[in-house]
């Protein structure tokens, strides 16, 4: 096995289990099974797919849903444009070689220089997509059979899976002035839980979501410090 494909064993290691629970989830909200396995081909995204489910699961609208699911994979919009000179080909070959975007796989492909390892990133995301489409099926298959979600606590992977994605985004080392991200995070968090009680299912996460986007967006461009990706 390439140094390569080992880069993204750890994070796959984690996709499998995260994709079993996210089909058992489906299924449990009433998908059939090859809802999810469809989703998790297509999509390929923990955050999106969660997001969604977690929304639909208490009556939110698809289109509450997608927003979600949209809003929590912006980031791979300038983690695209980092690696887009490690991508060789043309549009289509480009496009295709981009699905192997992952958090994971823009981690372990990151050079000192800023630059990307277009082998690294290409292995790693194709080990964790397989291991996410085989989590998937399984649990789309033969989770409800195995587990209970209930006596899992497989509730819990939504609201864990979530944090762990908040409390990376939150350790932010960049320099500049405007609001920080821990403080970003408080406000998305404030508005949400505001309008649960008055808004649809689904529109508090999206607006929180939204109002993080927004004040990000407006702060001053950032230098990379020495060694950081940028």
């Amino acid at each position: 096995m390439t140094d390569e494909l080992k880069q993204g064993l750890p994070a796959a290691a984690v996709l499998g289990p995260l994709a079993f629970s996210f089909s058992v989830l489906a299924r449990a909200a009433g998908w059939d099974a090859v809802e999810p396995i469809v989703f998790s081909v297509l999509a390929f995204s923990g955050s999106g797919q969660l997001g969604a489910l977690a929304i639909l699961s208490v009556g939110g609208s698809a289109t509450a849903a997608v927003a979600a699911a949209s809003f929590l994979n912006l980031r791979f919009l300038p983690m695209g444009v980092s690696v887009a000179p490690a991508l060789s080909g043309g549009r289509l070959s480009r496009f295709v070689e981009a699905q192997a975007l992952t958090d994971a796989s823009w981690v372990a492909a990151a050079r000192l220089d800023g630059t990307f390892d277009r082998r690294t990133l290409l292995a790693s995301g194709a080990v964790q997509y397989v291991a996410w489409v085989l989590g998937a099926v399984a649990g789309a298959l033969v989770g409800p059979r195995l587990v209970n979600p209930d006596t899992l606590g497989l509730d819990a992977v939504f609201p864990a899976f979530f944090l762990a994605l908040l409390a990376d985004q939150v350790r932010d080392r960049r320099a500049g002035s405007g609001p920080r991200p821990a403080s970003l995070a408080a406000l998305a968090a404030l508005l949400t839980l505001a309008l649960v009680p008055v808004a649809p299912p689904g529109i508090p996460i999206v607006a929180g979501a939204a109002t993080a986007l927004l004040a990000l967006a407006s702060r001053p461009r950032w230098r990379a410090a020495p060694g950081e990706p940028g």
